[in-house]
This record gives C-alpha cells, structure tokens and sequence, in this order.
C-alpha cells in the first residue's frame, strides 16, 4: 500500500489478503464508513448482539454488520490508549495491542521536533499511533508496514494530515535505502522511528532484541546512517543496551499509571547530553496528569543503606520505570531516606513525602518472616485481607494467602523484603495523599 493518505475508501487503502484486511475493507466504502460513523457506543457484547440482529433485519449485509461491531468494540477499546481520538479511526486487534498509547507518541513526537527533523520515517507503523502524533506537530511522515491490514488502518488514521504517507512494504527491504538516495519516498528523511515486532509468526514474545524485526543489529546500522533515530523496545531490555553495541545513546523507561509500558532507545540529537538512562512516569490523580522525568548520567553515588532495625516510619515502592532505569536513589534523596538491602528497590524513610516517583506505606510493624508466627500476628490483630508485594522474596504469594487463612475487618499491606540480608515482612498501610 502507498498512496497519500486519504479518507476511507482512497486509493491503495483497501485490501484482499489476510483475514483482518478482509474484515475492514467493508468499511472502507462509503456506506459501509457511513454505517460505522452510525453506530452508538458501543452497547457491551449482549446488547451488540440485539443490535446486529436489528441491522441485518434493516437490509444491511452480515459482512458489514460484523465489521462495523468489531470496530465499534475495538474503539470502546481503545479509548484507553487514545482518549476521544478513538472514535474516529479504525484499529486491529493486534495494532490495538501493540499501539503506542497516543499521550506517549507525543513524547516521541516532541523529541524529533525538538532535535531540528522535518521529515521522519517510521518504520513499522502499525496502525500509525506515533505516526499521528508526529504529523500532528508538522512533521513530514512516511509510514511503513508490511501488514495489508495495518497498512490501511493507518491509511485511515492518517487521513487528517496530507504530509502523511503509507507505504505497504517489509521494513527490511526498506532499511538498506536510508540515506542512501535509491529510493524516492526516503528523500529528505532525516529522522527514523522504529517499532521492532516482538512476536513470532505463532504469537510468542521476543525478549532478546536481536531476534526482533528488524533486529537490534539493523537498528544500530539506521542510527549510523540517520543519526536522529529512536526505538521502541521492551521494558526489560539491559540498561547498558546501546553501551555494550559501543554506542552512545539515552534509554528512557516509560510508565503509565504505574505500568511500565515500554523503553526507548534515542540515538544522536534525540539524546539529551549527559544523559544515560531516564525515567518518564505519567500518572493521574485527583489534580490531573502529571509528568515527571528522573535523568541518570551513570555516575550516581551508591544509595545509604539501612541498618537492620533502620526501618523508618514510611516505606516507599518506586516506579517501575524509576527502578529500571536504576535510579531508585534519586528516590532515596528525595525523600532523604535509604534502601532497605543493597539489592532492593525499596527505599525506608523516617518522612512523609508526596511524589509520584513512589507509592508510600506508612510502616506499622516489622517481624522476621516465620509463617506460623506472621499467621498468628495478623490474626491478633484482626486482619482478614492483604495485600502483598514482595521484592527479594522466593515466596509465592498465592500459597501464602492461602496459608495465612485469615479472617478478620481489617485489611493492609505485607511487604515481604531483605533486611540487611534477612527475610522480614513489614506490616504497613497504603497512604494516601489528598
């Protein structure tokens, strides 16, 4: 698929091949669009069922009626990812899946805007999510895919922007004409955004970034050839990715709400100077969203630790893009306190501190961790719900729970953690800040 990027129904957008390409074109013809715009929102699985009876018995074709539900779902779906935009594009499953959440993309966005690019390549576009938010900032995009499905969403999505193209084709064969001149639609690209896939053909996760397509090793060769280059890759990537390849670069872990969704990998004029490794956590609360950044040069001093009957009033969980980014002590300085064991991302202060870097426990009790003799403190205590978390611990939580047999009104936390080396469990209760 390659043409401008044009309403539903535009040249190119449509497609034959494949089972997801063949559920949307239905809905790519005018009626078929018209049905869909319709729609209410979408009525829950019941009620859809009622509705569809309802539309075939009005004459509209069952092809139809089913694409039009399934996009009506996926956009009650997708709401989560891209707010009020949902309702106007068209989605996959798997892209839907896959998508970059649209408040993320326009951090992506934002740092080819900043870095001088003018024109940028993203190369597995997927259903144009990062695309969107990169054209929505006056950035030129041509975006690639070589699914047929996804090639056509995107058309879709990207139908507000002219300076937006799709192109359906395999990135890899895409990947040798940058910055090479032998390819037109890559004349004038100075930035590349890549998105890896991380499933096999049968649907299993990739976690080694060499095994991804395309692989870390091409990523590498486009950032040598495009310095303006980002990637998108796991969360659970190594800090030290673009070190060990012998390459500067700044990886940034990103969390939403306290779900670490992705790291990020800026090559050249996308890194900012100095910085190694960063955390970006976005969360909501009752004054509205919230963005703070962590930077790390790798440099950072060792934080204190605490000492065995160190425990302080409060207990602080850090982000899990804080933690790995390997900046838990800028969470320890924040709050002036210490880690609980070298080895755990736990930080114990005598202070009560507002951040959204951490979640806070005020600290009630703390015991060495003896089954017999936890299961009878809560019980002394009237505690008949937990919730656990554990850092440093081989217990399974679900055989615990059921060991513990509680009962009881009260409910509060367990936190079961090294001390100085030794197993302990810290009886603690959730604060929570006006």
């Amino acid at each position: 698929m390659d043409g401008n990027s044009g309403g539903p129904g535009a040249s190119g957008a449509g497609g034959t091949g494949g089972t997801a390409a063949a559920s949307i074109a239905p809905l790519l013809a005018p009626d078929g669009w018209a049905l869909l715009e319709a729609l209410p929102p979408y009525p829950g699985p019941d009620a859809a069922l009622g509705l569809g009876a309802r539309l075939r018995a009005e004459g509209a074709e069952p092809a139809l009626v089913a694409a039009a539900l399934t996009q009506s779902r996926l956009r009650a779906r997708g709401a989560a990812k891209f707010g009020p935009f949902a309702d106007g594009m068209l989605f996959t499953a798997e892209g839907l899946e896959q998508a970059t959440r649209l408040e993320v993309a326009a951090h992506h966005a934002r740092r080819f805007r900043d870095a001088g690019c003018t024109r940028v390549a993203d190369l597995g576009c997927g259903i144009g999510g990062d695309a969107m938010a990169l054209a929505s900032l006056g950035l030129e995009v041509l975006a690639v895919d070589r699914d047929e499905a996804a090639a056509a969403v995107a058309t879709v999505n990207l139908r507000h922007w002219p300076e937006a193209r799709v192109r359906r084709a395999d990135v890899l064969d895409v990947l040798p004409h940058l910055g090479a001149g032998t390819d037109p639609d890559l004349a004038g690209v100075d930035g590349a955004w890549l998105d890896p896939a991380r499933r096999t053909a049968t649907g299993r996760r990739v976690l080694d970034p060499e095994r991804a397509s395309p692989p870390w090793s091409a990523v590498l060769d486009v950032a040598a050839r495009v310095p303006a280059t980002g990637v998108k890759l796991a969360p659970g990537v190594p800090r030290d990715i673009a070190a060990a390849s012998g390459r500067s670069a700044e990886v940034q872990w990103v969390s939403v709400d306290g779900d670490v969704v992705e790291a990020g990998c800026w090559f050249g004029p996308l890194a900012r100077p100095g910085v190694t490794a960063s955390a970006l956590v976005l969360r909501g609360g009752p004054r509205g969203r919230t963005t703070t950044v962590v930077d790390g040069t790798g440099m950072e001093p060792p934080a204190a630790i605490a000492s065995p009957d160190g425990v302080g009033a409060y207990l602080y969980d850090p982000d899990g893009a804080v933690v790995r980014s390997g900046l838990v002590g800028r969470v320890a300085e924040l709050v002036d306190g210490v880690l609980v064991d070298p080895t755990i991302a736990y930080v114990t202060s005598p202070r009560l501190v507002e951040t959204p870097l951490a979640r806070a426990f005020a600290v009630e009790e703390v015991w060495p961790f003896g089954l017999k003799a936890l299961r009878t403190r809560l019980r002394d205590r009237g505690v008949g719900a937990v919730e656990v978390l554990k850092r440093g611990s081989a217990v399974d939580v679900e055989q615990l729970r059921r060991s513990l047999r509680l009962e009881g009104p009260r409910s509060a936390t367990l936190v079961l953690t090294r001390l100085a080396g030794q197993q302990h469990v810290l009886l603690c209760r959730p604060v929570v800040h006006g």
